[in-house]
């Protein structure tokens, strides 16, 4: 068996001390995450951030930095994930655009009211990549580079 963990992406996005995180129905019940998701096939992961965040929160979004690379594994019995978290700026919201299948609603939260979910985070790497934002931990875009053949 050959193993390969799930390449995906995040998005810590602020303003005014508030970050956006989805409200989203998981198979255990009521989750809360940044906007994320997986890496599609030919797809960059800076394409990748802005579609997801555009489909689970109707917002545009422009990275404008990588917060960090994340691999994390819940227990030894279940998958891993490779999770690249940018932040950047929000714009252009779309209100009548419909959310992504699973996504109950969007919510602008102050990093305590995220501290204080702690048991509905999807995962520790929700709150620790608002964390890492908060003390600027950030690394310039042109670390990643593409070369797709499309």
């Amino acid at each position: 068996m050959i193993w390969k963990p799930h390449v995906t992406v995040a998005a810590v996005i602020e303003s005014e001390q508030r970050f956006l995180l989805v409200e989203e129905q998981v198979s255990s019940g009521i989750a809360f995450n940044q906007p994320a998701g997986h890496l599609d096939e030919a797809e960059t992961l800076i394409d990748a951030v802005k579609r997801e965040v555009m489909e689970e929160t109707a917002w545009k979004f422009e990275p404008e930095q990588i917060i960090s690379i994340q691999l994390w594994r819940k227990d030894s019995q279940a998958d891993s994930f490779l999770r690249v978290c940018f932040s950047g700026k929000a714009h252009s919201h779309n209100p009548t655009q419909s959310l992504d299948k699973g996504i109950i609603q969007i919510h602008w939260l102050t990093r305590d009211e995220v501290a204080a979910k702690t048991a509905l985070l999807r995962s520790p790497l929700v709150l620790e990549s608002i964390d890492d934002y908060i003390k600027g931990d950030f690394y310039p875009l042109s670390l990643l580079k593409s070369s797709l053949d499309l």
